[in-house]
C-alpha cells in the first residue's frame, strides 16, 4: 500500500511540475505548483517526516506561493 501511495504522490508531483513549467497561463502554473507542493508533502508523510511535511505546506505552499501570486497580480502581463 505504501508503495502504491508513493507512486501516486511521485507521479502527481512530476505531472504538476511539468504542467507548472509548460503551461502558458501563469495562474494555472501557480495552481499546479501548489499541487506539486502538496504531493511532495505527501511523500514526506510516507517517510515519517511529519514536521518536514508541515514545513513544506506552511512555508512553500503558504508563503512562497502567495508571494508568487501577489507578484503575478502586481505585474499583470496581460495589460501590456
Amino acid at each position: 500500500m505504501a508503495q502504491l501511495l508513493f507512486f501516486y504522490f511521485g507521479g502527481m508531483a512530476v505531472a504538476g511540475a511539468v504542467v507548472a513549467v509548460f503551461t502558458p497561463n501563469l495562474v494555472y502554473s501557480a495552481l499546479s505548483l501548489l499541487v506539486t507542493f502538496i504531493h511532495i508533502a505527501g511523500i514526506y508523510i510516507l517517510l515519517n517526516a511529519e514536521f518536514i511535511a508541515a514545513v513544506q505546506i506552511i512555508v512553500y505552499a503558504g508563503a512562497i506561493l502567495v508571494t508568487y501570486v501577489f507578484v503575478l497580480m502586481l505585474f499583470n502581463p496581460k495589460q501590456e
